[in-house]
């Protein structure tokens, strides 16, 4: 679905964008039931370990996992792209709705950032050592080498499941990316420093199951604890156009469309796994957060 003209304007202007049903039920539902094999090949591994008592195998994709992970953190050790490297995954980065939406912000030659993630955010009650209390305020730039500056790194933000205040959706800042990269600190968390968080009244950007939230690598962003009785299940993904420097060069990038050279899209699952392997395996390059 490509953006409208006032969409696109949006983004720019506010440095964020809520674009909603972008995406069908049937372009997540691949994902959710990955999550949940895995979700069961881990509990059932943990468990023979004696490390859960209890599987909760009856329970909804939007409760399990916070009772899974209440019972132990080592739950979630290894639930992230770059470690599941997941068929169902490496498809859904390639979903042409998405990629749609994506080409409005950054052109038809488009190449995935290697900064991914899928988030799992269990009710605060549940896992008092996750991230579940919230995540304080950042910019996705405080995660990229500063060789990214000028890089249009989008970052999208899909939720696999409603995603409201009440469960810790996110919080952002707009009309203040046009300012750049604000300096940022370790301490609680890669944060911006207090006292140059800028002086805008956030605004929760609560959304659904299909919906986009694009956010400028300048935004600053954050969110609360969940507070309801279920995860708070999300992706975010980012994009950028083919060419420009990722801001992580120790981890793999790949292209994901190109109008100019169709043959440079990789669509081989194992060749993506590998790159990954080859990356944790044979360390180079960077990957940092910065401050300065």
């Amino acid at each position: 679905m490509k953006l409208s003209d006032d969409q696109v304007r949006r983004y720019w202007d506010d440095g964020c964008l809520l674009a909603e049903g972008v995406l069908s039920d049937a372009d997540t539902q691949p994902l959710i039931d990955e999550l949940c094999e895995w979700i069961d090949k881990r509990a059932a591994s943990l468990h023979a370990d004696g490390k859960l008592s209890q599987l909760h195998e009856d329970a909804p994709f939007e409760t399990r996992y916070g009772r899974l992970v209440q019972q132990t953190s080592e739950m979630g050790r290894g639930m992230d792209i770059m470690h599941m490297r997941g068929a169902a995954m490496f498809q859904f980065l390639h979903n042409a709705a998405l990629l749609d939406a994506v080409s409005s912000l950054v052109g038809d030659e488009i190449t995935c950032n290697p900064i991914q993630h899928v988030r799992a955010k269990p009710p605060a009650g549940d896992a008092d050592n996750s991230w579940s209390h919230g995540v304080p305020w950042h910019q996705d730039a405080a995660v990229m080498m500063p060789e990214a500056e000028g890089s249009n790194v989008v970052t999208c933000w899909i939720p696999l499941g409603d995603s409201t205040s009440e469960n810790g959706c996110v919080q952002v800042l707009p009309g203040v990316a046009g300012g750049g990269y604000i300096r940022h600190q370790k301490e609680g968390g890669t944060m911006i420093v207090p006292d140059l968080q800028p002086d805008v009244e956030p605004v929760f950007a609560e959304c659904r199951r299909g919906d986009v939230l694009f956010i400028s690598r300048y935004t600053p962003h954050a969110s609360v604890q969940n507070r309801s009785d279920r995860c708070r299940w999300s992706l975010d993904l980012r994009y950028q156009p083919t060419g420009e420097h990722t801001g992580r060069t120790a981890h793999p990038d790949f292209v994901v469309q190109s109008a100019s050279n169709p043959g440079n899209v990789m669509d081989d699952v194992e060749e993506w796994r590998r790159l990954w392997i080859d990356a944790f395996e044979n360390p180079s390059g960077a990957a940092m957060h910065r401050e300065e």
